[in-house]
This record gives C-alpha cells, sequence and structure tokens, in this order.
C-alpha cells in the first residue's frame, strides 16, 4: 500500500471518530474527603464525586456500601455510612468504581455512559464506540 493511499484511509478513519475522541482534556479523579464520626464515616462530598463521574449517586452509594458492607444513606450533598472507614479506605473504591463502571476498557477515556438493554447493562463508550458489558449492577 503506498503512503497516499495510507494517509486517505486514517483521514477517512479520523473522520470517522465522534469529536468527544479529539478533546485531550486531562481526566482527574476527585478525591474523597471523609471523617469518621463516632461510629459512623461521613463522606462530605459524595454529590461532586458522582457530577465528576457523571453517574448516577444511588449507583455510587450503592457500590460503596456493598463493598463496604455496610448501610449508607445520602444526606444533602454527603453520604453517612455505619462503621469507621478511613478515608484511604474509601478513596481506593472510588478509585476502583472509576476502573469498573466510568472508565473505558478500551481506550481509558472517561467519556463513557451505562445503557440497560433488557436485563443487561452495558458501558458504552462515546470516544472510541467500544461497548462493554458490566458485572454487578
Amino acid at each position: 500500500m503506498s503512503d497516499d493511499a495510507y494517509k486517505k484511509l486514517l483521514d477517512k478513519a479520523l473522520a470517522q471518530l465522534p469529536p468527544i475522541a479529539a478533546k485531550k482534556d486531562r481526566f482527574e479523579m476527585p478525591k474523597p474527603q471523609s471523617s469518621i464520626s463516632g461510629s459512623r464515616t461521613i463522606l462530605y462530598n459524595s454529590k461532586e464525586i458522582s457530577d465528576r463521574l457523571r453517574r448516577d449517586r444511588e449507583h455510587l452509594l450503592k457500590f460503596l456500601s456493598g463493598e463496604l458492607a455496610t448501610a449508607g444513606t445520602i444526606d444533602g450533598a454527603q453520604v453517612i455510612f455505619q462503621g469507621r472507614f478511613d478515608n484511604k479506605t474509601i478513596d481506593r473504591l472510588v478509585e476502583r468504581y472509576t476502573q469498573e463502571f466510568v472508565l473505558c476498557p478500551i481506550c481509558h477515556q472517561p467519556d463513557t455512559r451505562i445503557v440497560r438493554e433488557e436485563r443487561l447493562y452495558f458501558l458504552i463508550c462515546d470516544a472510541c464506540g467500544a461497548r462493554s458489558s458490566l458485572r454487578g449492577l
């Protein structure tokens, strides 16, 4: 294949990519801000975390509660968990949530959305078009 033919095919492929894929903004994971109050742990910035990840706060709470094996309730912009959990533990779980339910497993971009089809859930990437099945929803 000649260089010109290759460049034409490459230009054609790049033209078909969604516009969001061309953006190279740096994705920064939100850092959880929590404290222990008696026998409870309060996550102060749960709304900010879910907004930045573009995910439903109920879904994030369900994941964190399941992983911490405790009950959690939403109270305004914060979430209150029953039990004492350090910030490092919550930070690690938010990182895992981001890896499983936000970042595309193919291109590692955060431009994804969760779509339900019948009884199955899929992670659809708006950057590269990948479609991956999700477990545990």
